[in-house]
């Protein structure tokens, strides 16, 4: 399966899109820079990258895109779905989402599962906080900052 790459502007830096024209199989970070396909995006990937721009102007809360499926555990699926339930400008502590998952006593496993989330922002696990503050995200707590203030969320 041959994908295709393409950027989305933000405030904090360029966003990749990889997908085909049935789904998407990654969501790359700002700090994890891919270089653009040439070529017009198939209808997956331009989807999704016009949803993340109208995210990024404020004017987008949740996501209509497929997403490709990955190789992962039960648990990081199970992870993923309860993230997708977090309601834009709201958060959730990682002992919350692993109550909500059923395994109480794996907050650092969530931290984990989120941290191989191959969809950030459409599967929001910036949304997930430690309770002692910010908690840790792959892009840096500068964009998880970013992502939250443009969500309104106060952490």
């Amino acid at each position: 399966m041959e994908t295709f790459v393409t950027n989305v502007s933000s405030p904090v830096g360029p966003w990749g899109v990889e997908g085909t024209a049935e789904a998407i199989t990654a969501i790359y970070l700002p700090n994890q820079r891919r270089r653009a396909s040439k070529g017009t995006p198939p209808r997956a990937v331009a989807r999704a990258a016009k949803q993340l721009e109208e995210y990024f102007e404020g004017k987008r809360r949740s996501f209509e895109v497929p997403l490709a499926s990955v190789k992962a555990t039960g648990f990081q699926r199970d992870v993923w779905d309860a993230l997708v339930d977090i309601p834009y400008g709201e958060v959730r502590t990682y002992g919350d989402v692993a109550e909500s998952v059923d395994r109480p006593r794996a907050s650092r496993a969530v931290g984990n599962a989120n941290h191989a989330n191959p969809w950030p922002i459409v599967v929001p696990c910036h949304r997930v906080v430690s309770t002692t503050g910010l908690g840790g995200y792959g892009g840096g707590d500068q964009i998880k900052r970013f992502l939250l203030d443009l969500e309104g969320v106060h952490y």
